[in-house]
């Protein structure tokens, strides 16, 4: 029987994404993933699988052609630090990865379905179309949306996206981040503040049309990011790059008091400054357009804030 691989498995979509083939009957899974020394091996328990690899050696199984029959690769392994500033590793990590198993798919005849980002959109000046001819168009704010642009381009320029989907997750939050820092969501992080000291920092605003606390994003359920994941890998029709988002733009503010409302708390906002190296490189505005996955047939809800903030608060991290 034919494999399906999960890269990034122990991470935080990879994870979630597991979870949901387990729980959709799927255990016949290839994980691959490098757990190093944090605590991001917790997300692999309780998930059923028939095998783990590090990154080095799928990547070296994959160059000799070596592996059993694969029916579905979900790529979600890369380096998701924003703030990383190794070029070289990035590029290596982010866009030869992606490429090598790209090719390797498409070979064999494997349905590939890759994570790539919504950093790819920089200051959002170009907006937020994932439309193919808008994708050459778009500039990155770090090199961490660079190496993710840079194989968007390489697949679109091959005429790949009409074999393989990618898909552009915007901001994600839920179960599974623990692990994963400063690059944790704020919802994570405000209810960790809430808790230790009654109160939640948000940064200023730099730009006089927006207020502090008033900065936008898309803020999307990863259980809504793992239903769009496996839809795009289920359905062969759904090839291209999709945003994967809400279509809903919410402050900052209202996610901190969502999250002081799913905690029984009276809101408590205190605004800081902005590190320097991050004002150049802020994004004061995301909003995913889900028209092209919607045209695709991807027809679920998805999750409102404050209920996705209330499920993850006291079906989660309030259990520890």
């Amino acid at each position: 029987m034919a494999r399906t691989v999960v890269t990034g498995a122990a991470g935080f979509i990879g994870c979630n994404v597991v979870a949901e083939l387990n729980r959709r009957g799927a255990g016949n899974l290839l994980l691959v993933d490098d757990l190093g020394a944090d605590e991001r091996w917790k997300n692999l328990r309780g998930l059923e699988f028939e095998d783990m690899w590090s990154i080095e050696r799928f990547r070296d199984e994959v160059a000799a052609d070596s592996l059993p029959a694969v029916k579905t690769v979900y790529h979600l392994g890369a380096c998701s630090t924003t703030t990383e500033t190794d070029a070289d590793y990035l590029l290596d990590n982010n866009y030869r990865y992606t490429r090598e198993l790209c090719e390797w798919c498409l070979k064999r005849g494997a349905r590939f379905v890759y994570a790539s980002s919504a950093a790819t959109y920089g200051d959002g000046t170009q907006g937020y179309s994932d439309a193919d001819a808008a994708t050459p168009t778009l500039v990155p704010l770090n090199m961490y949306g660079m190496s993710k642009q840079l194989f968007d381009l390489w697949a679109l320029r091959h005429g790949l996206l009409k074999k393989i989907a990618g898909l552009k997750y915007f901001n994600v939050y839920g179960p599974g981040e623990d692990h994963k820092g400063d690059m944790r969501s704020v919802v994570h992080k405000a209810y960790g503040q809430i808790r230790e000291t009654g109160q939640v920092r948000l940064f200023k605003s730099y730009k006089p049309e927006y207020r502090d606390g008033e900065q936008v994003r898309d803020f999307v359920y990863v259980r809504d990011a793992v239903n769009v994941t496996l839809f795009c890998g289920e359905n062969a029709k759904a090839s291209g790059l999709f945003n994967c988002g809400t279509g809903q733009a919410r402050s900052w503010n209202d996610l901190a008091r969502a999250a002081f409302a799913a905690m029984g708390r009276e809101p408590k906002i205190e605004y800081i400054e902005m590190p320097e190296t991050l004002r150049g490189k802020y994004q004061y505005f995301t909003q995913a357009d889900m028209g092209k996955l919607r045209a695709a047939g991807y027809d679920r809800p998805f999750t409102a804030l404050e209920d996705g903030i209330r499920e993850y608060v006291q079906g989660y991290l309030a259990k520890g």
